[in-house]
């Protein structure tokens, strides 16, 4: 099992940057899939961004691309979200994830292993 723990939420202006980080304790995860989703109030959780760890492979949703970017720690393994030009419409609880799977998916349902997520927002 993966134990995923986020760490690095807060407030911020628009326009700002955050890094969120996600330590991910219990096995290695060279066999993994590593997610970040986020969840609105009133909405569904959706998709942000996800690395394969063993090549680093990326897949990022459209409403990031080029604000957000990923990276990995293999020695600590832990994985970081770095957010810049923050949005209003960024603000929500973001989650980190580990799917036992070679491929990447989007969708939540692929994903075995959850954080307790860490809130992110973002004022105008």
């Amino acid at each position: 099992q993966v134990h995923p723990v986020e760490s690095g939420g807060g407030l911020v202006q628009a326009g700002g940057s955050l890094r969120l980080s996600c330590a991910a304790s219990g096995r290695t995860l060279n066999k993994y899939v590593m997610g970040w989703f986020r969840q609105a109030p009133g909405k569904e959780r959706e998709f942000v961004v996800a690395i394969k760890w063993s090549d680093g492979s990326t897949i990022y949703a459209d409403s990031v691309k080029g604000r957000f970017t990923i990276s990995r720690d293999n020695a600590k393994n832990t994985m970081y979200l770095r957010m810049n030009s923050l949005k209003p419409e960024d603000t929500a609880v973001y989650y980190c994830a580990a799917d036992d799977s070679i491929v990447i998916f989007t969708n939540t349902l692929s994903y075995d292993y959850w954080g307790q997520g860490t809130q992110v927002t973002v004022s105008s």
